[in-house]
C-alpha cells in the first residue's frame, strides 16, 4: 500500500523556500508515530531538508532522475516504476515529499494522512494537489486547538481512495 503523509495549509500550501511552513511539534510526533519502522519515499530536496538524514528507524528511499547519484543511508530509485518495485510487497510505504513527488504519487496512493493546518500562507511556493472528494473518502478526523507549543489549530485526517 502506498500512503501519503503531509501537513497542508488551507490554501494547499506545504512549503516555502525548501522548508516547512511552520513548526507544529504535535504534527512531528504524529508523523514519527505513523512512519516509524516503515519505508519513507521522498525526493532529493526533501531528503536534504531533513534535520537528520536519513530518517532514523525507517527505510529511506530517494527518488531522483540523476543517474548514479548516491544518498548516504538511503536507497535510490531513478523512476516511479523502480520506486514501486522497491516497495513491492511492503504493508505500507509513505510518500513524505516534496511537491513534485506528491503530484507524481497521488494517482498511485491508496491512503492519505493529512494534517490540515487551519491557516494560509501567502508566501508559500510549494503546494499539495487538491483532495478530490469524488476520489477520496475521509475515514477519520481529530481536531486540535493551538497551544503554547503549536501556534495554529489543526486537524489530523485520514482518507482512503473510493
Amino acid at each position: 500500500m502506498i500512503s501519503i503523509i503531509v501537513a497542508i495549509a488551507e490554501n494547499y500550501a506545504i512549503g516555502r523556500k525548501g522548508d516547512l511552513l511552520c513548526h507544529l511539534p504535535n504534527d512531528l510526533k504524529h508523523f514519527k508515530q505513523i512512519t516509524s519502522g516503515k519505508t519513507v519515499l521522498m525526493g532529493e530536496r526533501t531528503f536534504f531538508s531533513l534535520p537528520k538524514h536519513p530518517l532514523p528507524n525507517r527505510r529511506n528511499i530517494v527518488l531522483t532522475d540523476v543517474k548514479g547519484k548516491i544518498f548516504e543511508g538511503a536507497e535510490v530509485a531513478y523512476s516511479i516504476d523502480e520506486l514501486l518495485q522497491l516497495v513491492k510487497g511492503e504493508e505500507e510505504a509513505f510518500v513524505i515529499g516534496g511537491g513534485m513527488v506528491y503530484r507524481q504519487m497521488m494517482p498511485l496512493a491508496d491512503k492519505l494522512y493529512i494534517t490540515h493546518i487551519h491557516h494560509s500562507w501567502d508566501d508559500a511556493d510549494t503546494f499539495f494537489p487538491e483532495i478530490d472528494t469524488n476520489i477520496w473518502k475521509k475515514i477519520s478526523s481529530e481536531e486540535h486547538q493551538q497551544d503554547e507549543n503549536n501556534p495554529y489549530n489543526y486537524t489530523f485526517a485520514e482518507y482512503i481512495r473510493r
